[in-house]
């Protein structure tokens, strides 16, 4: 399992041209089973994404490809986890 920390460059400005291009490259990681969750990094800094169902070599490929990472709009930082205990409710995430 992994977290993508996507935080915003001094390029932020330029993040409404390339919007369409983020979601469509979101909705495909969420196509593809391995995106889980998306969110915002508060205040304005950027996103986070839960990812699983990846090698981190694939994941890595995945976010190279993100739009705001080819057009230096945000920097990309991947966490591996290991997930040891999780509530009932997210215990699939322990398979």
């Amino acid at each position: 399992m992994f977290i993508v920390l996507l935080k915003f460059s001094a390029e932020k400005a330029k993040a409404g041209q390339f919007m369409d291009g983020h979601k469509a490259w979101i909705k495909q990681g969420f196509d593809d089973d391995v995106f889980l969750m998306v969110g915002s990094l508060k205040p304005g800094a950027g996103g986070v994404i839960l990812a699983h169902n990846s090698s981190l070599k694939e994941l890595d490929k995945r976010v190279k490809d993100d739009p705001f990472v080819v057009e230096n709009i945000v920097s990309a930082e991947i966490l591996e986890i290991d997930p040891a205990k999780a509530d009932d409710r997210l215990s699939f995430l322990l398979a």
